[in-house]
């Protein structure tokens, strides 16, 4: 049986294309077990390619093709694939010496810049050896229609333990999401389902269209500058067209450096976040000489998803953010971002929990209206970047005996968004992840080195500095 996907799952598919494919990723690192041997990462391969049964979102991959015409496209379902070539979905690699950093950034963005077969399950899984000081990596990507960040990082949870003793943990898509099967259920049954949706979502038509009808007119009139609004944005360097390769760099800090900055400026670790990442990006621009005098804002990721909520699916929504990187002084950028995410905030929390998912559709209309018109890259942008804040486990985690030492986020881009940065908190780190496009920013690795410099310079301004 089929199932159709939700209005939002399916818009990642309806984006997709040889230039922007719509796929995210993980990258974690690990260290060798203290008493492992020479064939540890034999044996671990081994292990991942026992199971025969594959679980949902790995089991599923589109019915008919997306290059088809009809209703396959126009509205895309899953169906439940049965032989699966896990040959094809599991890969193993090994670094060049030595093996460092920029080794493993160089292999990541080359498996990052390959679309996913759409005539296969839209998920991969490398394991990478050859990591200096006896480590390796795992790196999985997997379509952003089956997967959002807050999914992911609960699917890569159950291929963890916090008991290093513990050695036989089923691989990810031998024990799924933990949901059942998005193909089970029948396509009267989806149906009825939809009806029953539409008429729940018919009571908030009112409290929509004014949380709607406020957001564009506050965009039109322009009638609170410190807050961010959509298409608002400045056009600039990030928001042309793309090309198909991607450039990926890491930066990881304690998390008690950033909660300790949040506290002395009676914020959020997001809005330290934002600060940092304003900061960067002012510096970088502005040495390439094409910092726009208006401020660049960023769309933010927010969750959406039920703590009872299994599923892998889409459950976000988004709230736009000015970074104010017009300020010079960082303080007093910090202080502006802050009021910037407080008003955004407010206004989505005023929202019915059970409009959201409506509103998220009726907001993000126009920017993947602007991606499927062609226009991405070309007008101005609903906001310049996404920056993305997921929680991680918060302790230490072993992938079958092997401690897991950092993880970072590898996340899409789109026509007009050649940057993005998330980062996935995990075991006390703040893990910073920067995907960009390797046509259009130069050394992104930059931007990595001056997020941690503005976090230094942000400490001292603080008096936060060796505390």
């Amino acid at each position: 049986m089929a199932r159709q996907m939700n209005p939002l799952d399916a818009s990642w598919l309806f984006v997709d294309s040889a230039r922007t494919p719509m796929q995210v990723g993980v990258l974690a690192i690990f260290s060798l077990p203290d008493d492992a041997g020479s064939d540890f990462i034999k044996n671990l391969f081994a292990h991942l390619r026992k199971p025969s049964g594959f679980a949902a979102p790995f089991n599923l991959k589109l019915r008919g093709s997306r290059l088809l015409p009809g209703a396959h496209r126009l509205i895309p379902a899953w169906i439940e694939e049965t032989r699966i070539d896990l040959d094809y979905h599991l890969r193993h690699s090994a670094l060049p010496q030595p093996g460092g950093e920029r080794e493993l950034g160089v292999l990541i963005s080359r498996l990052h810049s390959y679309p996913l077969d759409f005539s296969k399950p839209l998920w991969e899984c490398h394991i990478i050896e050859g990591l200096e000081n006896d480590r390796f990596a795992l790196y999985m990507k997997m379509h952003h229609s089956l997967v959002d960040g807050v999914g992911g990082m609960r699917m890569l949870s159950r291929l963890l333990s916090a008991d290093p003793n513990v050695v036989d943990l089923p691989p990810p898509w031998a024990s799924g999401s933990g949901e059942k099967s998005h193909a089970s259920k029948s396509a009267g049954a989806n149906w009825q389902q939809l009806i029953e949706q539409a008429r729940r979502q018919a009571q908030f038509v009112p409290s929509l269209a004014k949380a709607i009808g406020e957001t564009w007119k506050e965009s039109l009139q322009h009638r609170h500058p410190e807050l961010g609004s959509p298409f608002r944005a400045p056009l600039s360097l990030l928001n042309g067209k793309i090309g198909a390769q991607r450039r990926f760099a890491t930066q990881h800090y304690d998390l008690a450096r950033i909660r300790a900055l949040a506290k002395r400026a009676k914020g959020t670790v997001n809005d330290v976040f934002l600060c940092l990442c304003a900061g960067a990006l002012r510096r970088y621009l502005e040495e390439l000489g094409v910092l726009p005098d208006e401020p660049l804002t960023a769309g933010l990721p927010v969750s959406v998803r039920a703590n009872d909520d299994v599923g892998s699916g889409n459950a976000i929504s988004f709230i736009i953010a000015n970074l104010h990187t017009h300020i010079a002084d960082p303080l007093e950028r910090l202080a502006a971002i802050r009021k910037s995410t407080q008003l955004a905030k407010q206004r989505f929390q005023n929202l019915p929990r059970e409009a959201i998912n409506s509103y998220t559709s009726l907001f993000m209309a126009p920017f993947m209206l602007q991606l499927l018109s062609g226009l991405g890259g070309i007008t101005r942008p609903m906001f310049n970047l996404t920056i993305s804040n997921v929680p991680g486990p918060d302790s230490i985690r072993y992938f079958n005996g092997a401690k897991m030492e950092q993880m970072y986020p590898v996340s899409l881009l789109a026509h007009g968004q050649a940057l993005n940065i998330t980062v996935f908190s995990y075991a006390g780190q703040f893990n910073v992840g920067y995907t960009g496009c390797r046509d259009t920013l130069p050394h992104v690795q930059r931007l990595s080195v001056y997020t941690g410099e503005a976090l230094e310079e942000l400490e001292t301004l603080l008096g936060a500095a060796g505390s």
